[in-house]
């Protein structure tokens, strides 16, 4: 087997990568339905979050990698304000939306920590 970027052994890319998958799935059922630009939104913004992971943990200092993990959980939080314009306009049903909103929230949180671990360790330096 080829070796792995470091980054697809964080739990979070994991989880990242189910939640894009469940995007996809969800976009595609509500295909014809209108809202171009809340669902392109949406699917540029999960993207985001994977690639930003992806792209921090390829940076050499702390502060750089940081800084993506940062723009990821922007984007996590940029997911939830869409899956709440998809519920107002009742795009998405309460079930599937809290699976998704649930996975958002697991994620946020493990990007917080995975933030945190970059500031303790910069202040140590």
């Amino acid at each position: 087997m080829p070796n792995k970027f470091i980054f697809e052994d964080f739990p979070v890319y994991k989880r990242v990568l189910e939640f894009n998958s469940e995007i996809a799935t969800f976009l595609e059922e509500i295909t014809g339905q209108g809202n171009y630009t809340i669902k392109d939104q949406l699917s540029r913004a999960s993207m985001s979050i994977l690639l930003n992971i992806a792209e921090g943990s390829g940076r050499f200092t702390k502060a750089d990698k940081k800084n993506f993990y940062v723009n990821a959980r922007g984007s996590t939080y940029e997911c939830a304000a869409c899956l709440q314009l998809f519920k107002g306009k009742k795009l998405i049903g309460d079930h599937k939306y809290d699976q998704l909103y649930n996975i958002l929230n697991d994620i946020a949180k493990q990007l917080s920590a995975l933030i945190k671990t970059q500031q303790t360790s910069i202040s140590q330096n």
